[in-house]
């Protein structure tokens, strides 16, 4: 409120440093402003339709029920944008502009926590700093913190740092630590282990079967509200630790290492990106499309259970500094992703070194066992669920992003039950670059490299 008293509509998103969704209407100018934060980690739909309806929501569950007739249009509001409205004497809302307000890579607009006049002429000195300072900003909070903790890089980082900056702070309890698998299998719940001892947090581990995989599908596809393939499938365990962690500990804030493989091009096939140019434009494509993917997931699973999710590595200042480097550096190096962020926290005992150089690995595939990955569990609880006809009729049903699979299939009538005639939401299944893979899983990646 007194951003927008001092510098008015234009500038009060882009003074925000954080993550958000609002609506404000004021009632003298009557208008509406209506934002959403950069990379679209709180979710936000808006509703308009004939007379001036105009409605907002967080979720698309509190607006779906308004929807009668095609005239009335229902859609994720897009991330770095506001709108401005018109507001008459009958209460009918008229759009006046839609405006970008942040683009992807650009310094952000408010005073930064880091001031550039700091920077030092070693590249790795100034990721370390600012990097520091993105987790160090987001200890701020009135409720106990806790991270996710898959035992990767990503994830990894983010606790340890958060382990260090909270002690230095005197938080007043342990930093609780959490990861999830199918067992001692599960390479992702040994590697954990090992950091949670490194750091010294209070971990937690949760054991999950398949289940339990069958159990909350159906939940996790209404929480998600998108009918993504490779979103369903890391969305599951992310739902069942987040359920944990609010049913059997106090910890509500929680760090999470989302957005690292976006900006830093963590995934497995940037290997193959034709130029590092492509690989660029590739990392901004995800950017940009993450609040369709990844976060959605990360915010959705975790707000089901009434947690809050933090994501430094989305942080504006860390994520403009990176990915304006020199756009060499920042493609995988001797096949090794993320090869500049690792070497910045090279060298200062921070995690094990066989952590900080762990090879990518797919989440939903690292929390399974080596034997079964976690999308073959799925195909395995939905093949009796879906007939042989329906896929036949598929494309004649679902014109847009057709599954091609019976469990594509199953997560899209499932969709289509709780979102009738929103299909639009997805553009396109979130797919690896340059390889003729079929399947979004990374195992199907000819250089996956999970042992």
């Amino acid at each position: 409120m007194h951003l927008y008293d001092k510098f008015g509509a234009d500038r009060t998103a882009s003074m925000l440093d954080g993550v958000f969704g609002f609506c404000l209407v004021d009632a003298k100018k009557r208008r509406i402003l209506i934002a959403r934060d950069a990379y679209g980690v709180r979710p936000l739909f808006r509703l308009t339709g004939p007379g001036g309806v105009l409605g907002i929501c967080s979720e698309a569950k509190g607006l779906i029920h308004l929807v009668d007739g095609p005239e009335y249009k229902l859609d994720p509001f897009p991330p770095g944008t506001f709108e401005e409205y018109e507001l008459d004497l009958e209460g009918r809302a008229t759009l006046i502009r839609q405006q970008k307000y942040y683009t992807i890579g650009d310094k952000p607009a408010y005073r930064m926590a880091v001031l550039e006049k700091d920077y030092s002429d070693d590249i790795y000195a100034n990721i370390r700093t600012v990097f520091t300072a993105a987790v160090k900003k987001r200890l701020m909070a009135d409720r106990r913190i806790g991270c996710l903790l898959s035992g990767g890089l990503d994830s990894s980082l983010v606790a340890a740092l958060l382990v260090k900056l909270a002690n230095e702070a005197n938080l007043p309890y342990k930093v609780q630590t959490f990861s999830i698998g199918m067992g001692d299998e599960s390479p992702d719940l040994v590697a954990a282990r090992k950091v949670a001892a490194h750091i010294g947090s209070e971990h937690h581990e949760v054991v999950f079967s398949e289940k339990d995989v069958e159990d909350v599908l159906k939940d996790v596809l209404y929480h998600l509200e998108i009918a993504d393939i490779t979103t369903l499938r890391a969305s599951i365990p992310m739902f069942l630790l987040a359920r944990y962690i609010k049913e059997k500990t106090d910890s509500t804030v929680i760090f999470s290492g989302e957005g690292a493989d976006e900006v830093a091009q963590g995934y497995i096939y940037f290997r193959d990106a034709p130029s590092e140019e492509e690989g660029h434009k590739e990392s901004l494509r995800l950017l940009n499309e993450l609040y369709l993917y990844d976060v959605l997931r990360t915010d959705r699973t975790t707000a089901a259970h009434s947690l809050e999710v933090r994501v430094p590595f989305l942080d504006h200042q860390f994520s403009s500094y990176y990915l304006n480097l020199p756009k060499k550096l920042l493609q995988p190096q001797d096949n090794v992703e993320k090869y500049v962020l690792r070497k910045a926290f090279d060298g200062l005992d921070l995690l094990p070194k066989d952590i900080l150089w762990r090879h990518k690995e797919a989440f939903s595939d690292g929390v399974a066992s080596k034997k079964k990955p976690i999308f073959k569990i799925l195909q395995e609880t939905i093949e009796p669920l879906v007939p042989n006809e329906a896929l036949a009729e598929a494309e004649k049903r679902f014109p847009q992003c057709t599954p091609k699979t019976k469990e594509a299939l199953f997560y899209r009538q499932e969709f289509d039950s709780n979102y009738p005639g929103q299909g639009h939401w997805l553009p396109h299944f979130w797919m690896p670059r340059w390889s003729d893979a079929t399947d979004p899983s990374a195992q199907f990646i000819s250089h996956y490299a999970a042992e």
